[in-house]
């Protein structure tokens, strides 16, 4: 009974007439096959590009429920995709895990899935599967039954014809005007190994997506075939894929409202480097116009104002518009078919044929500008590549891109302008003093409006003087300087206005100050902008800037001139004080260093003092020289930390007190101690270095000192240099007594280089660099003169063009030791006898000497210092004579009490002793020895050119000394 119920069904469908459409095929074949089997409903796929299957077809099942099989992968675990890939039956009842329905787990009724490929003979081309009812598997008879089926329906598939469009009326003027509206070609890239695809936006419209639900991928396009449509434009593409060729098709998509429309298709097949296809690029279009749509739209394309044309594969022209005719020089009868790259006006654009070549070659829109040579005009080429061929659109832009360029360039100029003011801006907050001012102004403004002179001047007391310049000549700078305000003058114009003056020729300079006619001459300027520096309310002077050329500025120019004067104002009124106070500063600071070095017997000095880089304020380095008794001189160099008036301020103080000290006789190390109790009391931020050398002439020895200063350096006759190691000890006002010292023997002629630390030490330098530099430049001395000597320190250490940071002090001392036989020492014995024995040695050694005319006053002068010593001293006694610049006479012994001056009253019968050494010497002095002390005097040597009587013979020994 069965067998017959079979036969019938097929009998019914082999009754169908031939030429029906391909959805009718599969809805008929569905229907009998879900009816055979008593099923629920079914679906039928069809295969898609890559591993797509497409639902075509459904019976008995609801949208909603099958949107998860619209688009399945063949290789996916669902039934319809097992079945295309095993080319043959499939069934997986309900529950188990081949079964993959969509509504799984939604309560989905039935007892599994049946399906069955479909078949060409050659390879699967989807699959017909039925949701199965009670019956649950199909019996044999029932799977041939479906493998019947689909073969009827695959035999009627290829029988049905393609579709086709429906006629329409010729439309209405409003309707053409839609339609050719309306017509708008998207492009789209579908890569055909990977399935990516592309639309632009106009492909977006064509086919109905939006583009917040374009997934870029092919089954997007799919989706929106028509289910009819789809098989043989699969086919057709899947042909044009094989033979490397044209893809073209006619097919209905889907719009947004449920509706199909007609589009229509050209594409390519692009091949890699192999020459297998790898890619299709195309275009798509709405197709319901009608032919005389087209036709309008063609007479759109003609007349339109841009030009165009078309060319093929060959760049043969296929069509050509009036504009393009124009653009070409030539008729559409002369363009038609020729090739586009022999046409005179195309070969005379420079790299319009590559550059179209190599759009074409990418097979990507692109746009580029070019220049036709002939006329000077612009033109945007836009080329689009076709599948058989491209199209060119060449648009007017020369207008267009010269309003760019200029609207460019004025935002450029003003941009740059802008910068320049704000780096304007930034360098016056920089700039410190009026030279300052004025290079920042030079750097800042001149070069943006291509001015070529500057000129700053200001007044006092009633006259114009200059503060700096650029681009002018000195004569004239020097004819200008200080000038009294004139009745006809354009500088005094702009102050006694208080308003900007712009002249904008030397005709007109001539005409409105006749009397100064020939300054254009002078300078060779052409135009000149006179602004008032104002600042606080009071024009204090001007700004000229000046143009080589004739030139009339513009209204922004000139307000933009005004207001760069209001801010060089206001810098240089700051920086004019500034001036003022490092200028007093200086001053002092130069007060307060040595004016002349001394002129000594034991040594030969040159120095030199630095001040900081321009725009710094002034520093505390020092530096003196110190005579003192016996052939001995002290050197001593500073640096007070910090920089401003106050550090200079705080150096007088201490040189002052270094001298008050030295003369005092004290010891080095007594002396810095003093010192750091001064720099200690100035308050907790005080600080200051100092290097105090003592030499000694009669016994070749230095005695060092340092507090935080950089040691001395010492360059021995043979040229060695060295820098003792003196204990180094904490600057003055961090340091804590005692202070150590060392002790040195110095060779005769020897360097003694004193310096501060901004000669070996800087940002860029670390000091032990800085001293070896030093060393190295000091023994390439050989013997120079000391003031040539200070010269190539400074160059070598300093190089041309760099600046200093901080003061550089430099002290250089070449030491001489007193001759041997200009010194005489004797000891003496502790009893009365000690004064006649010294009279006899100095009445001895003066004679030797040929100093005769000092022996009675000398003599004296010992018996009364001997005399002291042997009533108030104790210990060994020791007399000795230096002939030195005076005559020195000098009494020691082991006693630590110092001897004073007493103001002896008329009854005393001692006590004028000292009052008698005092008005007898030219100087007196004690000072404390390693073992005890020493009384000393000086006497001034007589002049060899006055002849003096010889004194009457004296005999002091009957004198007994004076207490």
């Amino acid at each position: 009974m069965y067998i017959y119920m079979v036969n019938d069904r097929l009998a019914l469908l082999a009754a169908v007439e031939k030429g029906i459409a391909e959805g009718e095929v599969l809805r008929l074949a569905l229907q009998h096959a879900v009816a055979e089997l008593d099923g629920l409903g079914g679906t039928v796929h069809l295969c898609g590009p890559m591993s797509a299957l497409r639902l075509v077809s459904t019976v008995g099942l609801s949208s909603g429920s099958v949107r998860p099989w619209e688009i399945i992968d063949q290789e996916s675990p669902a039934v319809p995709a097992r079945a295309v890939r095993r080319r043959g039956r499939v069934w997986a009842a309900d529950g188990s895990a081949g079964a993959m329905r969509p509504g799984a787990g939604k309560g989905w009724p039935g007892t599994g899935l049946a399906s069955v490929a479909l078949s060409d003979g050659v390879s699967s081309v989807g699959s017909l599967t039925v949701v199965t009812g009670p019956a649950g598997e199909p019996s044999e008879e029932q799977w041939r039954f479906l493998e019947a089926v689909t073969a009827w329906a695959q035999e009627r598939v290829d029988q049905a014809p393609p579709p086709t469009r429906p006629t329409h009326e010729e439309p209405s003027g409003s309707r053409l005007r839609q339609a050719l509206k309306a017509v708008e070609v998207g492009t789209w890239d579908w890569n055909i190994r990977t399935g990516e695809l592309a639309w632009d936006d106009a492909a977006m419209a064509v086919y109905g997506t939006d583009p917040t639900d374009f997934v870029p991928r092919v089954e997007s396009w799919m989706k929106v075939v028509h289910p009819d449509d789809l098989r043989w434009t699969l086919a057709a593409a899947e042909k044009a894929i094989r033979d490397r060729g044209v893809f073209e098709a006619e097919y209905r998509v889907r719009r947004p409202d449920g509706s199909y429309g007609w589009t229509e298709t050209r594409a390519k097949v692009v091949l890699d480097d192999r020459g297998e296809p790898y890619r299709m690029i195309g275009t798509a279009w709405e197709s319901n116009e009608s032919r005389s749509a087209r036709d309008a739209l063609s007479r759109a394309l003609r007349y339109m104002s841009d030009g165009f044309l078309s060319a093929d594969e060959d760049w043969r022209i296929t069509f050509v518009n009036l504009e393009a005719e124009d653009v070409l020089g030539s008729s559409e009868e002369e363009l038609f078919g020729r090739v586009l790259w022999t046409l005179p006006s195309v070969r005379q654009v420079p790299g319009l044929e590559s550059r179209c070549r190599e759009a074409a070659a990418k097979a990507a829109p692109t746009s580029f500008d070019v220049r036709m040579p002939d006329t000077g005009s612009c033109y945007q080429v836009r080329l689009v590549p076709l599948p058989d061929g491209v199209t060119l659109y060449f648009t007017d832009v020369t207008d267009r891109r010269r309003h760019e360029a200029e609207r460019a360039a004025a935002e450029r100029a003003a941009g740059e302008r802008a910068t320049r003011i704000a780096e304007l801006t930034a360098a016056l907050a920089k700039a410190t003093t009026s030279r300052d001012v004025v290079d920042a102004v030079a750097q800042r403004v001149l070069p943006p409006f291509a001015a070529s002179g500057l000129l700053v001047q200001a007044l006092e007391d009633g006259r114009a003087y200059n503060v700096g310049s650029v681009g002018y000549p000195q004569s004239f700078l020097d004819n200008l300087q200080g000038r009294p305000r004139g009745a006809k003058d354009p500088v005094w114009d702009a102050i006694s206005t208080s308003g900007p003056v712009f002249v904008s020729s030397a005709e007109e300079y001539a005409a409105r100050y006749p009397a100064m006619a020939d300054r254009p001459h002078l300078t060779g300027k052409g135009s000149w902008a006179f602004l008032p520096l104002t600042a606080s309310g009071l024009t204090f002077g001007v700004c000229v800037v000046a143009f080589d050329q004739p030139r009339r500025l513009t209204d922004e120019e000139r307000t933009l001139l005004s207001a760069i004067s209001a801010l060089v104002a206001h810098a240089l009124e700051r920086a004019r004080l500034y001036d003022a106070e490092h200028t007093r500063s200086r001053e002092l600071q130069s007060a307060l260093l040595p004016q002349q070095l001394p002129a000594l017997p034991s040594c030969e000095l040159a120095a030199r003092y630095l001040p900081t880089e321009q725009g710094a304020d002034v520093g505390g380095d020092w530096y003196d020289v110190i005579p003192l008794s016996a052939g001995r001189v002290a050197f001593v160099i500073g640096d007070v930390m910090g920089h401003g008036l106050s550090e200079a301020v705080t150096m007088g103080r201490l040189r002052t007190a270094v001298h008050t000290l030295a003369g005092l006789e004290l010891p080095p190390d007594e002396i810095m101690g003093h010192l750091n109790d001064i720099v200690g009391g100035l308050g907790a931020d005080s600080y200051a270095t100092c290097l105090y050398v003592l030499y000694d002439s009669t016994t070749g020895t230095c005695s060092v000192t340092r507090a935080g200063h950089p040691p001395p350096a010492v360059v021995q006759p043979d040229g060695t240099v060295r820098f003792p190691k003196a204990a180094p000890n904490p600057p003055l006002g961090a340091a804590e007594q005692p202070f150590e010292s060392i002790e040195l023997q110095i060779p005769e002629e020897s360097l003694l280089v004193l310096f501060t630390d901004g000669l070996v030490e800087s940002s860029e330098r670390e000091i032990d660099e800085g001293l070896g530099d030093l060393a190295r430049l000091l023994a390439d001395a050989d013997g120079a003169d000391l003031g040539t000597l200070c010269d190539t320190l400074i160059s070598g250490l300093l190089p041309v063009g760099r600046t200093t940071s901080d003061d550089i002090a430099l002290l250089v001392a070449r030491v001489h030791a007193l001759a041997p036989d200009r010194i005489a020492c004797w000891p003496l014995p502790e009893d009365p006898r000690a004064a006649g024995i010294a009279r006899r040695h100095v009445r001895d050694q003066l004679a030797a000497w040929g100093l005769e005319e000092l022996t009675p006053t000398t003599e004296l002068l010992a018996s009364e210092l001997v005399g002291n010593a042997v009533r108030h001293g104790r210990g060994p006694m020791t007399l000795r004579l230096l002939w030195d610049i005076d005559l020195v006479c000098e009494v020691s012994d082991d006693s630590l009490t110092m001897p004073r001056i007493r103001h002896a009253s008329e009854t005393d019968e001692g006590g004028r002793g000292l009052q008698l050494v005092a008005s007898l010497s030219q100087r007196w002095g004690t000072r404390y020895t390693p073992n005890g002390k020493c009384i000393w005097t000086a006497q001034q040597l007589p002049d060899p050119d006055v002849c003096l009587p010889s004194p009457e013979p004296f005999d002091l020994d009957a004198v007994p000394p004076l207490e």
